[in-house]
């Protein structure tokens, strides 16, 4: 994949792109403008920050970071992924008090903003191929455990205090059964048949209607007639002292968008809790995006390519922006993208008509946003864990490899049993000593042997020993400075073992070369093992011949 702007992307002529297409951009930025919504409210909620805070991240990811990326079509705002990152800072720098650790927190995105910008100009948008593909979707499926254990509770009606493991977590949400609320739990149930069911109907018009836009609606419609407001539930047995079952059960808000700004506390930058905080939000927030705009400039129908480097310094303008302000860290999320690309936008105008069609929102109705619930917001939160955890993750995982599916459950449990940070670096190291059991060289792992040579309009691209996540990041930025509309051969017939990080590489440039106009083919894999029936899963040369590349 290429990792600049292609030439045919016109994102430096934006005005030009606003009068042809603001009619399509308009349309899409106002349904996306719908997803986002509760989403943004959600997330925040979840994420231990007031409600508002997710909307003021997106609407500086939309009208701010839309205008500085190369991203034609991404989408950028709070997501998931960062819920548990983001809880856990205000847990523990505020040390029980979430109004503190809110502050300090905001000071640990607005660092995180610096530290994106300082490495969007060091050419970092390269290092996420560090990353193997199991690890990442392990990071992934582990956030969504966590979020689904965490938020079960609110769609009882329950409130759970912070547990200090997962495994208690699990045992609380079993013990709040006993509290469950009926009348809550009726307009969770609801909003989860439509969030499964809603996207199966066979008219497309409706499937047009966003299903957690429905969730809201159906949501404040059971509010008015439960009337939550005043609803004070009577539990059959005494609630211990960890569980709430007062509510509040709606949303809380300030009167105003300009009342919900706070500002952040920097006085406990010389804390080491603070540093992880900076460093676990500037990884997981710049590996998600960077890893949302590869997939997006995969989706774009005009296959036009972002610069990585840029999109990385535009987000962390926008974070360092969002934070100053009391917003959450945003991302270029993924999902919003696919529904933005589906809605026929075709321009990043569309981000931006997303970001002003919430701040209008925010700015004529804020009283609608108290009359949500909390247990819509959670199921629909409770939705996106299942997703990133679904049997479908680890039977996709296990269909490139068993050493796949070990190294994906391994960075899970890493990741449950202490940090997301821990937890990728559990997988990291899993996944290397998987390759120095198969025969790779330690020198290998960390150096690649590749040679480019140019006859007339054809390159040949040479690889000897082991091509692996660790070691062909050097390779990948050689081949991102190759010429459109030539041919490409790479040959890899004296290659020992190739993994999935870079089979699926190669692929990808492959299909993305053969796009931009030029001719790429594949060579040498002819004497080579897969270690499972993917196309794409790890491979090692027969008979197996002592790597001697290096």
């Amino acid at each position: 994949m290429k990792n600049s702007t292609s030439p045919n992307n016109p994102s430096n002529d934006t005005w030009s792109q606003l009068r042809r297409h603001w009619e399509a951009d308009l349309s899409a930025g106002f349904l996306v403008f719908l997803i986002a919504l509760p989403l943004c409210l959600g997330v925040a909620v979840a994420s231990g920050f007031p409600p508002m805070a997710g909307i003021i991240s997106a609407i500086v990811g939309g009208l701010l970071v839309s205008r500085l990326n190369s991203s034609c079509l991404t989408i950028t705002g709070p997501a998931a992924g960062l819920i548990v990152v983001i809880l856990s800072s205000v847990q523990n720098l505020g040390q029980g008090d979430m109004l503190a650790g809110y502050g300090y927190t905001l000071a640990a995105i607005v660092i995180s903003g610096l530290l994106q910008i300082v490495l969007g100009y060091y050419q970092a948008g390269r290092l996420a191929v560090f990353f193997p593909a199991s690890v990442v979707h392990g990071m992934l499926a582990a956030i969504g455990i966590i979020i689904i254990i965490k938020q079960l509770s609110m769609t009882m009606g329950v409130q759970i205090a912070n547990t200090p493991t997962v495994l208690a977590g699990i045992t609380e949400v079993i013990h709040a059964q006993a509290f469950y609320a009926p009348k809550i739990g009726m307009i969770a149930l609801l909003a989860a048949c439509i969030l499964i069911g809603w996207p199966r109907l066979p008219h497309p018009w409706l499937k047009k209607i966003p299903a957690p836009m429905l969730v809201i609606v159906t949501g404040i419609l059971l509010g008015y007639a439960f009337d939550l407001t005043h609803f004070q539930p009577d539990p059959l047995f005494k609630v211990p002292a960890n569980i709430n079952v007062d509510g509040p059960f709606l949303v809380s808000i300030p009167d105003s968008l300009f009342d919900s700004f706070h500002f952040p506390d920097f006085s406990k930058v010389a804390s080491l809790a603070f540093w992880e905080s900076v460093v676990s939000i500037t990884l997981i927030g710049s590996l998600e995006s960077l890893l949302s705009s590869a997939a997006a400039d995969r989706l774009d129908p005009q296959k036009r390519y972002s610069d990585l480097n840029r999109d990385l310094r535009a987000l962390g303008i926008g974070n360092l922006v969002s934070g100053i302000l009391g917003g959450l860290p945003m991302i270029t999320e993924i999902v919003r993208t696919s529904a933005n690309i589906d809605y026929g936008a075709q321009s990043g105008w569309s981000n931006f008509f997303h970001g002003a069609f919430l701040l209008l929102f925010m700015l004529l109705f804020p009283g609608i946003i108290a009359t949500i619930p909390l247990a819509s917001l959670a199921v629909l939160l409770v939705y996106i864990g299942f997703r990133l955890a679904s049997p479908q993750a680890f039977a996709k995982t296990l269909d490139v490899g068993k050493e796949q599916l070990f190294i994906f459950v391994v960075t899970i449990l890493g990741v449950i049993a202490s940090n997301l940070l821990v937890g990728v670096f559990i997988g990291i190291i899993a996944k290397l000593l998987i390759h120095l059991s198969r025969g790779v060289s330690p020198r290998n792992l960390l150096k690649i042997s590749y040679q480019i040579e140019q006859q007339d309009d054809r390159f040949r691209v040479t690889i000897r020993g082991s091509a692996v996540f660790s070691n062909f990041i050097a390779l990948k930025s050689a081949l991102a400075t190759l010429p459109d509309r030539h041919q490409v051969i790479f040959d890899l017939a004296d290659i020992y073992l190739i993994d999935h990080t870079v089979m699926d590489f190669v692929d990808a440039f492959q299909a993305d070369y053969k796009e931009r106009g030029g001719h790429c083919e594949i060579h040498g894999l002819d004497n080579h093992i897969a270690y499972a029936g993917h196309e794409l899963a790890a491979r090692i040369k027969y008979p197996r011949e002592i790597d001697r590349a290096l």
